[in-house]
């Protein structure tokens, strides 16, 4: 056990809600280096994501095929890196990335049945 395991981590350990060694392993968080650079990619994306928003016209259909894998990949940075989840136990990963397939499923759901891809 690591030295700077509290009592909390201790009594989760032992009841196997967490592994006390995954933890441990996955404890350090990035360095301010990171957090500048996974920023940059999140502007990248909402500067791609508002250009495809204002040429809508010209690709027909298209566009809300293409903004789907940027709000994805956009989700799933904020919730991994700024709510630090990454640094967490898996499970916390999971559950969030299930809502976010479930939300996603919803969103295709509706938009079908408004004939959204149908035009």
């Amino acid at each position: 056990m690591a030295e700077t395991e509290t009592d909390f981590q201790r009594e989760l350990g032992a009841h196997g809600l967490i592994d006390p060694m995954e933890t441990h392993a996955r404890r350090e968080h990035p360095s301010a280096k990171e957090y500048i650079r996974i920023f940059v990619i999140l502007v990248v994306f909402t500067s791609i994501e508002v250009s495809i928003w204002y040429v809508r016209q010209q690709m027909g259909g298209w566009y809300l095929p293409v903004l789907f894998p940027l709000m994805v990949a956009k989700f799933s940075l904020v919730v991994l890196w700024f709510m630090h989840l990454r640094f967490d136990d898996r499970r916390f990963s999971r559950f969030f990335l299930m809502g976010l397939a479930g939300a996603v499923t919803l969103y295709f759901i509706v938009l079908l049945t408004f004939r959204t891809f149908l035009r």
